[in-house]
């Protein structure tokens, strides 16, 4: 691991500046990511900016929904009993990612921006526009087997790894940040980028924005909720594919409103929305769930290792709408 200057701030402003200021400076709390690139030569920053003295691990009731702060710990969001009364589809997603080690450790803000764990990324000896731009995709012609089938370009097509990510989309979470020019909100949906020509920039962050918290609004999704993991091991796996569903079913088991997004399908967290109007008003029957699925798919293209998914998604999109209908 390369040297690095280490400076823990205690006012929010201090870390922005520390970080505006330095273009190898890097903002660190959990570490459960960044430590590992950094260990692996994948990410040498010159500085790491501690925030965890900073006040932002706040789990709170605001006017029409909850607010997360940046450095709540990804195991006390879950386990947070207004989180699992108002928004339990997010506390499913906590659930499934990593491990309980890694939840008691890894923020929000840190699941957030968490990197691809694509293999040519991490690999410095080959070829990775994300990692070093200009030089090629490896996946394109090799081991692609967990790479993306919606939203890649012929630059990267890379997965975003982060379950919570796929929870927050659907329910339409906002980021609060706040940086050299103040503070300002961006929509969830908007939040990640896809790869297009600067598979590089995983977010439309700006140079020494921290993010502060994460804002979700309040909805009818809580009782009919499932977040489907399709994984390799039942724990401390990343996701083949995964998808976050969430009903609001009347006496009737008509639809009245429906989230849908998956996960470890694309360079950020997909959201269905096509798939969600497909259902609204329509019967919580497995027929519904299978059109709605093959109207998620439409634009789905797969690799020479990937093709599984293509397969796989509707049969777990399926199956997630039909365990949050029983629910």
């Amino acid at each position: 691991m390369n040297p690095f200057q280490y400076v823990r701030p205690t006012k929010p402003q201090a870390a922005i500046d520390a970080v505006a200021k330095d273009p190898n400076a890097k903002f660190i709390a959990g570490g459960t990511n960044l430590v590992d690139l950094m260990k692996r030569g994948v990410m040498t920053p010159q500085k790491l900016v501690d925030i965890n003295r900073l006040p932002l691990a706040q789990i709170e009731r605001q006017a029409g929904g909850l607010r997360i702060g940046a450095l709540a710990l990804n195991s006390a969001v879950a386990d947070d009993p207004q989180v699992r009364a108002r928004q339990p589809l997010l506390a499913l997603a906590l659930n499934a990612g990593a491990s309980p080690q890694l939840r008691n450790m890894a923020t929000v803000g840190g699941n957030m921006l968490q990197r691809t764990r694509c293999a040519y990324f991490y690999d410095t000896s080959m070829p990775c526009n994300k990692r070093a731009p200009g030089t090629g995709c490896g996946a394109l012609e090799g081991v692609n087997r967990m790479h993306a089938i919606f939203g890649f370009s012929d630059k990267c097509i890379a997965v975003h790894p982060s379950d919570m990510s796929v929870a927050l989309v659907a329910l339409d979470a906002t980021v609060q940040v706040s940086g050299p020019k103040g503070p300002r909100s961006i929509p969830f949906a908007d939040f990640h980028r896809l790869p297009g020509d600067t598979p590089e920039k995983d977010t439309n962050l700006e140079p020494g924005e921290l993010i502060t918290a994460v804002d979700i609004p309040d909805g009818p999704f809580t009782k009919h909720v499932h977040y489907q993991k399709v994984r390799e091991r039942a724990s401390y796996a990343f996701a083949l594919l995964s998808v976050a569903a969430a009903l609001d079913i009347d006496g009737t088991n008509t639809i009245k409103a429906a989230r849908l997004a998956m996960g470890g399908v694309a360079h950020k967290p997909w959201r269905l929305a096509a798939a969600e109007q497909a259902l609204v008003g329509k019967p919580a029957t497995e027929e519904t769930f299978r059109q709605a699925a093959a109207v998620a798919m439409q634009g789905a293209k797969a690799f020479k290792y990937n093709a599984y998914k293509l397969k796989m998604g509707p049969n777990a999109i399926v199956q997630a709408l039909k365990t949050a209908a029983a629910a």
